[in-house]
C-alpha cells in the first residue's frame, strides 16, 4: 500500500483526497470510499465524463449554429447538414425580422450546406444568405437529400439582391469555385430561384464555371414537386403572385420603419398646434394637436395597411392613386368628426396632409409586386412625389391659418 501526501495534484489538475490507494490503481473518485468495492479503475479522479466529446468541427471561440445537425463527409470535404424543421427560436426570429428588429443582420454564412444525406448525384439549390430565404428553402426540403449553395447577398432576399446585383453572375461563379462543388457533385447542374433571373446570366455561368443553370419555381413550396417532375416547372410554378397573405406580411416591417419618423413628425405637429392668436397656447396643443394626430394616424394606416390589404379592390393602376383613395376614405371622416376643434379650414389642411402621407406610403409596395416595373415605378414617383409635396405644404398652411 502507498499513501500519497495530502494535497497531491493529479494529471488533470485537481487535488486528491489524502487516503490510502491500493497499489496498481492510478486514480480513485474524489469521494470518501465506504468499501473497497467502491473503487473503480475506469472513473477519473474528477468524476465520470459529463457528456459526449466536442465536435471535431468545432473551433475555439466559435459555436456550431443551432440549425446545423451534424456534417456530411464526401471525399475530403465536410459540409454542414442543416435541419429541415424550424425551431421555436427560428419562428420567433422570423417574427422579429418581419417587424424590422434585427432584420439588417438576419443572415447566414455563405457557402455549401446539405439536407439529409446527399451524394454526388443529389440536386443543388441556390439561395441568398438572408436567413428568411434560407429558412424557407430548408423547411421545404424535409425528406430530400440535397445540397444548398448560399450566395453572399449581404443579407438581402433573392429578388431584391438580384436587382441590386449581389445575387448575380460573378458572386455565383465565385461561390461555385470556393465551395469546390465540382469535386462534390458529378452532374454539373444547379437550380436557381426564378426571382433571381434578373441578376444572373445563365450563359456566362456556363462559360465561366461549366455549370448549367436550371430555373426553379417562384415559390419554395413548389420545390418538391419541381424535383419530382424531373426539374420541370408548370405554369403555376412559374406564376408570380401578390396575394392578400403575401401583402399582409409586409405591413409589420413597413409600420416598424415608420415609427421613428412618425414620432418626430407627431412631436412637431403637437408643437406647431400651440401657435395661435395669442402667439403660443399650451391648451391649444391639446385642443388642436390631438385631433391632428388622430387624422394623420389615419393617413399612415391608410397607406401602410389599408392600401396593400385592398390593393386589388381599389380602382386605378398607380399605387399612389390607390393611396389617395384610401387616405381620403380614412382621414376625412376622422377630421370631420373633430371639426369642432379645427374648423373647416383645419379639416381641409389635415385631410391634404394625411392623404399625401397615405399616397407616399402606398408607393413603398411597388417594389414588392410583380405588377410594376422599375421604369414604371420611376415614372410614377416623378409624377406623384411633387403632387404629394405640394399637398403637404398646402395642408400645413391651411392648418396654421385655421388657428387664427
Amino acid at each position: 500500500m502507498e499513501t500519497p501526501n495530502p494535497g497531491t495534484e493529479c494529471s488533470c489538475g485537481c487535488t486528491k483526497d489524502a487516503q490510502a490507494v491500493p497499489t496498481g490503481l492510478s486514480s480513485i473518485t474524489p469521494f470518501i470510499l465506504s468499501s473497497p468495492l467502491d473503487i473503480k479503475e475506469d472513473v477519473p479522479c474528477c468524476g465520470a465524463p459529463a457528456g459526449p466529446p466536442a465536435s471535431p468541427y468545432e473551433k475555439a471561440g466559435y459555436s456550431i449554429c443551432p440549425y446545423v445537425d451534424g456534417f456530411v463527409t464526401i471525399g475530403q470535404d465536410s459540409v454542414p447538414r442543416v435541419k429541415t424543421r424550424l425551431s421555436p427560436k427560428d419562428h420567433v426570429s422570423t417574427i422579429l425580422a418581419r417587424s424590422n428588429i434585427g432584420r439588417n443582420t438576419y443572415n447566414v454564412a455563405p457557402g455549401l450546406y446539405a439536407t439529409g444525406n446527399p451524394n454526388g448525384e443529389s440536386p443543388v439549390l441556390v439561395t441568398a444568405n438572408f436567413k428568411l430565404s434560407f429558412d424557407h428553402l430548408r423547411r421545404e426540403l424535409q425528406g430530400v437529400h440535397a445540397w444548398i449553395l448560399v450566395l453572399d447577398t449581404r443579407g438581402i432576399n433573392v429578388w431584391c439582391a438580384a436587382g441590386k446585383g449581389t445575387f448575380g453572375t460573378d458572386e455565383l461563379v465565385n461561390r461555385l469555385k470556393r465551395s469546390r462543388l465540382s469535386s462534390i457533385i458529378t452532374h454539373k447542374k444547379i437550380i436557381l430561384p426564378q426571382l433571381g433571373a434578373t441578376g444572373v446570366s445563365a450563359k456566362q455561368v456556363k462559360k465561366q464555371s461549366g455549370f448549367s443553370v436550371i430555373w426553379g419555381p417562384v415559390h419554395c413550396r413548389d420545390i418538391k414537386n419541381f424535383l419530382g417532375q424531373n426539374m420541370s416547372a408548370d405554369k403555376k410554378m412559374r406564376t408570380v403572385t401578390f396575394s392578400l397573405t403575401e401583402r399582409l406580411v409586409l405591413i409589420p416591417v413597413e409600420v416598424a420603419i415608420l415609427l421613428k419618423p412618425a414620432a418626430i413628425f407627431f412631436l412637431a405637429t403637437l408643437f406647431v398646434s400651440g401657435i395661435g392668436p395669442h402667439f403660443y397656447s399650451l391648451p391649444a396643443i391639446i385642443n388642436r394637436g390631438l385631433p391632428a394626430l388622430a387624422t394623420l394616424t389615419m393617413g399612415i394606416i391608410a397607406g401602410a395597411a389599408l392600401t396593400p390589404a385592398l390593393l386589388d379592390r381599389l380602382p386605378g393602376t398607380a399605387f399612389s392613386v390607390k393611396g389617395i383613395i384610401s387616405g381620403v376614405a380614412l382621414s376625412f371622416p376622422t377630421a370631420l368628426i373633430l371639426a369642432g376643434f379645427t374648423g373647416v379650414t383645419g379639416v381641409l389642411g389635415l385631410v391634404l396632409v394625411a392623404t399625401a402621407i397615405s399616397s407616399y406610403l402606398a408607393m413603398n409596395f411597388t417594389g414588392s409586386t410583380p405588377f410594376t416595373s422599375p421604369t414604371g415605378v420611376e415614372k410614377e414617383m416623378k409624377r406623384f412625389i411633387p403632387v404629394q409635396l405640394c399637398a403637404t405644404v398646402l395642408g400645413a398652411l391651411f392648418w396654421l391659418i385655421s388657428a387664427f
